[in-house]
């Protein structure tokens, strides 16, 4: 069975995104770019909200860009052609390699796991994310603890989840000082 990943930079304080709505705090370095274009390798189907949907439009046409380096030109030929499926009300209609919902994350996760395919089903956006968790569907938690303090803002794990113990999986500490945290939840 496919598992369900959650993947994102996190503030210390443990935020997504600051009260500001910003998130340039988040931007990888190199090593942590590297890190990232290698993790999404292993996923088969992206889903999100429509703000990340909306924030990763960039990169369907990122690779017309010429001044792209070569790492960037390597996550979009890796992030294009991805299936994504986008979880919103309000936009009519997606792009590229996306379709929007057909149900909620609950229906749409029990189907691509009994669908055949390869790769992960990742789950990006904190608001996404938690309604996945409520319903205990999340196998991996991997944030990327960024050394920052923002002090509000959209939290990594919304208020309100149920306690869920979790296995550390892995844990990695980049120059930088991000440290990237794989916990899986004992099943």
């Amino acid at each position: 069975m496919r598992s369900v990943t959650f993947s994102m930079g996190v503030s210390l304080d443990g935020y997504i995104v600051g009260p500001d709505g910003g998130f340039d705090w988040a931007e990888p370095d190199e090593e942590v770019f590297r890190f990232v274009t290698d993790q999404i390798r292993g996923v088969g189907v992206h889903l999100m909200g429509r703000r990340l949907y909306e924030t990763m439009l960039y990169w369907e046409s990122a690779d017309e860009d010429p001044s792209l380096d070569a790492s960037m030109r390597e996550w979009a030929a890796l992030w294009n052609p991805l299936p994504k499926v986008v979880f919103s009300t309000t936009l009519p209609a997606v792009r590229g390699h996306a379709r929007l919902a057909s149900g909620g994350v609950a229906e749409e996760i029990e189907r691509l796991r009994a669908e055949p395919g390869e790769g992960e089903i990742a789950i990006g956006g904190a608001t996404l994310a938690a309604e996945a968790a409520a319903s205990g569907l999340i196998d991996e938690y991997r944030p990327r603890v960024h050394p920052v303090l923002v002090g509000g803002g959209i939290p990594f794990f919304p208020q309100g989840e149920r306690r869920v113990g979790l296995d550390l999986v892995e844990t990695r500490t980049f120059p930088s000082g991000v440290v990237h945290l794989r916990y899986r939840v004992p099943r």
